[in-house]
C-alpha cells in the first residue's frame, strides 16, 4: 500500500488565513451548490452523466437569457433560423468537422437503415440556409443566429455532476456570410457587439483578448489555403489595432477553419474562462461551393464569419452564479417578486389579486401560500434569493397597497399596486 500525501505551506498566518478564506468562498460559490440550493437543475443516473436537466426556474433563466441575446443580436442585423439536430454524415465530411471530431461524433442509426449524426457544430446546417437559392452582392451580408443543442463526445472522465463540460451543449451560435471587402467590418461589429453585451450583463472587466492563430509547423491540422489562412490572421490583427483590443497572440489556438479574437474572462476565483468568440473561415465557403453574383454577374465566393457572444448557455450560467452568488438582477431572476401573507387566513383573497395583477403584467411572481410562519417565509423568500418579497397584511388590504422589502433588506416600503407594477416593470427594461 502507497499512500500519496499532499500539503501546503505558508510563510505567514495571514497568507494562510487568505488561502482559507478561498476556499471557503469557492464553496460558497460553486454553481453546482447553488444550482442545488435554488432548484436550478439536476443530473440523473437514467439519463446519464453530461446530460443536465433544467427544472423551471433553470429554464426560466435560460430563456430569459435567450431573449436578451437575440434583442442585441437582432440590432446588429442578425435573424434567427432553426435547424435540426440531426444531419446526414456528408454534411460534416465536407465541412471538415467529421475528421476532426471523429471520435468525439454521437451516431444515430435505426432499424429502418437511417444513419445520421448528431451535430457538433451548427456552422455546416446554417452554409446549407445560404446555399438555398441564389445570392446578389447586393443581399451581403446575411446574417443568421441560432441558440439550439450540440453534441460531443467528451471523455467519460471529464464530465461530471457540473455545467462546466457536458455532452449535449445549448450553443448561441451566430454566421455572417459577406464579401471580402466586408470582413473587417463585420468583425468590428462583432467586437462591439460582445462588448455591448457584456456590458449590459455588468461582467466587461478583467477581460483579455487572444488573436488565435494556427500552429505553423503544423498545418495538416487545419484546413484551407495558406494564403487565405495569412489574410484572416492579418485583418483580424488590424481589427486588434483599430479597436486597441491588444490581443494577444497565441500559437496553436485557431479554429479548424480559421484564426479567430478570443475573449477571456476572470471568473470569480481569477481563471480564464473563453466565452466569445469571432472566428474568420474562408475555406468553408469554398467547401460547399458557396457564391454569390457580384457587381460584373461574375460568380464569386463569400466568406463566412463565426460568432458566438454568449457561447454555451450551460457554461455561461457557471459563470453567473459563480460571480454573483447565485443572486441574478431582476430581469434575470427565475421569480421576481415572492409574495408572503401575514396571514393566509385573512389575506389570501388579496394576496391571489395582487398575483394576477403581476402575472397580467409578465412580471414573474410566486405566491407562499404554505403554512410555515410568516418569518419562515420572508427567510426562505431570501434564501431563494427573490429580489422582491412582498409583505401582505391587514393595511395592505383594507388601502389597496403593497409593501416590499428587497433581498436580504429589513426596510419596508409600502405605495400603490399600480405604483409597485410600474416601478418593478421600469427596474426590468433598464437591465
Amino acid at each position: 500500500m502507497i499512500d500519496r500525501i499532499s500539503g501546503k505551506a505558508f510563510t505567514s498566518i495571514e497568507e494562510l488565513e487568505e488561502y482559507n478564506q478561498k476556499v471557503a468562498d469557492a464553496k460558497e460559490r460553486d454553481h453546482r451548490k447553488i444550482g442545488q440550493d435554488l432548484d436550478l437543475f439536476c443530473f440523473s443516473d437514467y439519463v446519464g452523466g453530461g446530460l443536465p436537466l433544467f427544472a423551471p426556474r433553470g429554464t426560466v433563466i435560460i430563456d430569459a437569457l435567450k431573449r436578451e441575446i437575440e434583442k442585441v443580436c437582432r440590432k446588429y442585423g442578425f435573424e434567427k433560423v432553426s435547424c435540426p439536430s440531426l444531419a446526414d454524415i456528408s454534411l460534416f465530411e465536407t465541412s471538415g468537422h467529421a475528421k476532426k471530431f471523429n471520435e468525439e461524433l454521437f451516431r444515430v442509426e435505426s432499424p429502418k437503415g437511417h444513419h445520421f449524426v448528431l451535430k457538433p457544430v451548427q456552422c455546416p446546417h446554417h452554409t446549407q440556409i445560404y446555399a438555398s437559392k441564389l445570392r446578389s452582392y447586393k443581399d451581403l451580408p446575411i446574417r443568421y443566429m441560432e441558440s439550439d443543442k450540440q453534441y460531443r463526445a467528451e471523455l467519460q472522465g471529464a464530465v461530471g455532476n457540473s455545467l462546466s463540460r457536458v455532452y449535449a451543449i445549448t450553443v448561441e451560435d451566430g454566421h455572417s456570410f459577406c464579401r471580402k471587402d466586408q470582413v473587417k467590418q463585420e468583425v468590428i461589429n462583432m467586437c462591439n457587439l460582445i462588448k455591448d453585451f457584456y456590458s449590459r450583463m455588468g461582467l466587461w472587466h478583467d477581460v483579455w483578448v487572444s488573436l488565435s492563430i494556427r500552429d505553423y509547423e503544423h498545418p495538416e491540422k487545419y484546413i484551407g489555403e495558406k494564403e487565405d489562412w495569412d489574410i484572416c490572421e492579418q485583418m483580424l490583427q488590424e481589427v486588434s489595432d483599430e479597436l486597441s483590443l491588444n490581443a494577444k497572440r497565441c500559437e496553436g489556438e485557431a479554429a479548424l477553419y480559421g484564426p479567430k479574437l478570443d475573449f477571456m474572462f476572470k471568473d470569480a476565483l481569477g481563471r480564464d474562462i473563453q466565452i466569445p468568440t469571432v472566428q474568420l473561415d474562408f475555406a468553408m465557403p469554398k467547401r460547399f461551393g458557396l457564391s454569390y453574383i457580384d457587381e460584373n454577374g461574375e460568380k464569386q465566393t463569400p466568406v463566412m464569419v463565426h460568432r458566438a457572444v454568449l457561447g454555451s448557455y450551460e457554461r455561461f450560467l457557471v459563470l453567473l452564479l459563480e460571480q454573483f452568488k447565485g443572486v441574478l438582477p431582476i430581469w434575470l431572476s427565475p421569480v421576481q417578486v415572492n409574495i408572503v401573507p401575514v396571514n393566509i387566513k385573512y389575506h389570501d383573497e388579496y394576496c391571489k389579486k395582487i398575483k394576477e395583477l403581476l402575472e397580467d403584467e409578465d412580471i414573474r411572481v410566486s405566491y407562499d401560500d404554505s403554512k410555515e410562519s410568516m418569518g419562515k417565509k420572508v427567510r426562505n423568500s431570501n434564501i431563494m434569493k427573490n429580489p422582491i418579497t412582498l409583505i401582505i397584511g391587514d393595511n395592505e388590504r383594507d388601502n389597496n397597497l403593497v409593501s416590499y422589502r428587497r433581498l436580504n433588506s429589513e426596510e419596508t416600503i409600502s405605495m400603490s399596486i399600480e405604483e409597485f407594477i410600474n416601478q418593478i416593470k421600469n427596474e426590468i427594461k433598464q437591465r
